[in-house]
């Protein structure tokens, strides 16, 4: 049996970035990983997906070339160029993770580890892997689970044909005329944004009163109507159940309901993008009676440490949600393994992304839930179009939203949609740690020209101060 002081089960995210911190801090480390390290975030999420935005945002600035002063002749979509580029940056990152781990002698195991109960031998357990050559039995002092999670289907049959989820359309060989998408959440609007940007017919269904609940309402609201302005429809409030999703050999039929009415959409796809589930099952929970779960997803402290000694778990396993989140959480864990004493970013303090165009992005309170908590509140607001880098590139849609505590002025919250949203909310990510308030941020030198200067603005029309509105 092997000994390690780290044993990592599931080297996506949090569990490569958690086995790569431990190896900087002395540990003999291991990853069971049954795919290939780098998991969903690097094979079948953030960063596939964001290839193929990339691609879609720069299809729609070439057919805008005249605006540009440009001409621009014959311009048109090589979905499996696209594709293949997609796979060139994937397998270049991919070489960099093997390559990290080389450098900080961490031991990847090719299998499916099942934890197994503490013993004499064992007192914090061990895993056994079985990999192509047969069983493996690994020891650990430490054993962090990171098996991250899968996309939920609702019951509905996918096919990879007519019915998808974001695993199969990421490397689907034809790029639809026309695609459903059921849920209108982040990785919903994402898809709905890039079909849309290459010239496919977009239906989104959303049981919810609104798209992206978890952003700001009226920041929704605004993509909402900049989708809806490029031919996007968006259906709220609409139920739909596996049994009315309908295929044939020209497409899929989903009857739903919404407004009280029964109504139907056809296209040639179905994408199923209504959030993920943990892989929590299968894996050996049940032979760890401290480890507790709710819904599937693993219960742990803000540290990562689960009911069961020397057992901790991070990542979308835990309700996670976001490779950084898993990134984070990783790091606390080793390190609190180790006997340190590292800062757990509360969850309000935790930068969400949303890379449609116009990208939205936000970190701490929104306007609502601020009044919630008992907040009285300060709102700025500053537009894009008044900024005179977003005119400069092309891109004047959007606002910046500071929101403020009305007696001490401290930051509650930012949120964006715009050009560079993603980019620029780090800044209020830094600001919301380092407990700035808005004045703070309005007094900072923000450079001009560039779109940064729109949180300085923002910020200082929280005081109606703004300088250029």
């Amino acid at each position: 049996m092997s000994e390690y002081d780290l044993l990592v089960l599931g080297g996506g995210t949090g569990g490569y970035v958690a086995a790569i911190r431990a190896a900087q801090l002395g540990m003999k480390v291991a990853v069971v990983e049954r795919n290939r390290l780098g998991g969903t975030c690097l094979h079948r999420g953030c960063i596939p997906s964001k290839a193929l935005l990339r691609t879609a945002e720069v299809y729609h600035t070439l057919r805008h070339a005249r605006e540009y002063g440009l001409t621009a002749r014959e311009v048109g979509v090589d979905w499996p160029g696209a594709l293949a580029r997609k796979d060139r940056i994937v397998a270049a990152l991919h070489k960099g993770v093997q390559g990290l781990f080389k450098k900080h002698g961490i031991t990847v195991v090719q299998g499916t580890g099942t934890l197994m109960p503490p013993s004499i031998f064992a007192p914090n357990g061990w895993v056994a892997v079985q990999t192509d050559d047969g069983l493996e039995k690994l020891e650990a002092t430490h054993i962090l689970i990171a098996t991250g999670s899968r996309p939920r289907t609702l019951g509905i049959p996918v096919d990879g044909q007519r019915v998808f989820t974001t695993d199969e359309a990421l490397s689907h060989p034809a790029l639809p005329r026309s695609v459903v998408i059921l849920g209108g959440g982040a990785i919903g609007m994402e898809w709905a944004s890039l079909y849309s940007d290459l010239g496919a017919e977009v239906t989104v269904l959303e049981l919810l009163p609104r798209i992206l609940p978890q952003e700001d309402e009226e920041v929704a609201a605004e993509l909402q109507r900049l989708l809806t302005r490029r031919g996007v429809r968006i259906v709220t409030g609409a139920r739909v159940r596996p049994e009315a999703v309908e295929t044939g050999a020209a497409g899929v039929r989903i009857r739903y309901e919404a407004g009280g009415e029964a109504q139907a959409a056809e296209a040639e796809m179905l994408l199923i993008a209504v959030g993920r589930e943990p892989n929590s099952q299968g894996i050996g929970l049940e032979n760890f009676p401290g480890i507790r779960t709710d819904r599937g997803y693993i219960v742990v402290d803000e540290c990562g440490r689960t009911g069961q000694p020397g057992v901790y778990a991070i990542g979308d396993v835990v309700g996670g949600g976001l490779a950084h989140v898993a990134a984070h959480q990783g790091i606390v864990a080793v390190e609190t393994m180790a006997g340190l004493r590292p800062h757990p970013v509360p969850r309000e303090e935790i930068p969400r992304c949303t890379y449609t165009r116009p990208e939205v992005a936000s970190v701490g309170l929104t306007e609502a839930q601020a009044r919630e908590r008992g907040h009285e509140v300060k709102v700025g607001r500053f537009p894009f179009r008044a900024i005179g880098k977003a005119l400069v590139h092309g891109e004047p849609d959007g606002f910046a939203k500071v929101v403020a505590d009305a007696h001490t002025g401290d930051l509650l919250g930012v949120h964006i949609i715009g050009p560079g949203a993603t980019n620029l909310i780090g800044a209020a990510g830094l600001a919301r740690l380092l407990q700035a308030t808005a004045w703070e941020v309005s007094v900072a030198v923000w450079p001009h020209p560039t779109l940064s200067e729109i949180l300085g603005e923002a910020a200082l029309a929280v005081e109606g101060r703004a300088i250029h509105l």
